[in-house]
């Protein structure tokens, strides 16, 4: 069974930094696109972040430039850096894979871990 496990959030103080990490575990035969999402409040799931297997990278135009996604495929692990951070940053971050298991493609997503950025 593959689960995606998250690591890192918590809170912090506007303009301050932190670092999620999440890494895919189970059976897997590869990974292809893996991706940062997060849901704010009241708000619809967006995308945060995306790295290709290549290490192309996607990033949501509220983050330029303060974010960085990057990727381990030996340790099968994604993660996402981020500096100068606003409150309107605060939200559940949610890692999202796509893994091939078992023989089938599968989109996968972790459990979610909670960014506060207040002070």
């Amino acid at each position: 069974q593959v689960q995606l496990v998250e690591s890192g959030g918590g809170l912090v103080q506007p303009g301050g930094s932190l670092g999620l990490s999440c890494a895919a575990t189970g059976s897997i035969f590869t990974i292809n696109t893996m991706a940062w999402y997060r849901q704010a409040p009241g708000k619809q799931r967006e995308l945060v972040a995306r790295i290709s297997t290549g290490g192309s990278t996607t990033l949501a135009d509220s983050v330029k430039g303060r974010f960085t996604i990057s990727r381990d495929n030996a340790k099968n692990t994604v993660y996402l850096q981020m500096g100068s951070l606003k409150p309107e940053d605060t939200g559940v971050y949610y890692c999202n894979a796509v893994i091939l298991s078992s023989g089938s493609w599968r989109n996968y997503w972790g459990q979610g871990t909670q960014v506060t950025v207040s002070s």
